[in-house]
């Protein structure tokens, strides 16, 4: 059921992942079909798991097609284990048609500033609006048990950046400190996002940020796409405390 510019889908625990792996093959297919390219930003944590674990089983994907940016990264060595783009490089890279080079990563050899400055050329190769900011396929975030999505924290400045798509960020109240992260200009013009939230620990959160109306909306209800649908997938422990019908 439609809820403004969102979609929520609630489902058995066991049939989350799956159906998420499905809406992203859809939309890469189609997309990959209309224009010949898919422009997706991914993130860390479980939602990682279920995209490399259940789009790798995928047979028919054109991968090569695909260019993968991350909505937020830690800066630290690739080979350190929090590391995003290390995880999805080594459960990718060579199990599925990718090329290295069409998954985008940081370079942590630069200082903070030039690492978000250096980043942000890279999505800068992204189709544009008409404003000149690049549009996603497909943002594939996160949302913390503050609310946070990204390395977008509550009350922190980020929150009201008009100009910079990338930022870096070096008092994350979650560590490591040192970070850069996708700014809202960037990704409110995305063609589709979503989230995944499973869990009765995610009930008054998902609540909270569906349904609450908040004079300081915490940063995931900040999601608000001009021109797509933000699609929440839920199990029923964390759809738990909603109060409309979806």
């Amino acid at each position: 059921m439609a809820m403004a510019s969102k979609k929520v889908y609630i489902e058995e625990e066991d049939n989350v992942a799956s159906m998420v792996c499905s809406f992203i093959a859809d939309l890469s297919r189609k997309t990959v079909q209309e224009k010949g390219a898919f422009y997706i930003g991914v993130s860390g944590g479980s939602a990682a798991k279920i995209f490399c674990n259940g789009l790798s089983a995928i047979s028919d994907l054109q991968w090569d097609k695909w260019h993968i940016y991350f909505c937020d990264e830690r800066v630290v060595d690739f080979n350190n284990a929090d590391s995003t783009y290390k995880f999805y490089k080594e459960n990718l890279i060579g199990k599925v048609n990718l090329p290295e080079s069409q998954l985008y990563a940081i370079d942590p050899s630069l200082d903070l500033e030039d690492i978000a400055i250096d980043y942000a050329k890279k999505i800068d190769a992204i189709p544009k609006d008409k404003h000149g900011l690049p549009v996603f396929d497909l943002l594939i975030l996160g949302m913390g048990p503050d609310g946070h999505t990204c390395s977008l924290f509550p009350d922190h400045k980020l929150l009201e950046e008009k100009n910079l798509t990338v930022a870096s960020i070096s008092d994350s109240p979650k560590p490591p400190q040192c970070r850069i992260t996708l700014t809202f200009p960037v990704i409110n013009v995305s063609k589709s996002a979503l989230f995944i939230s499973m869990g009765a620990s995610k009930a008054e959160m998902v609540a909270r940020i569906l349904e609450g109306n908040e004079s300081n909306p915490l940063p995931a209800a900040r999601v608000q796409l001009k021109n797509g649908l933000v699609h929440w997938f839920l199990d029923k422990a964390a759809s738990a405390s909603l109060k409309g019908k979806y």
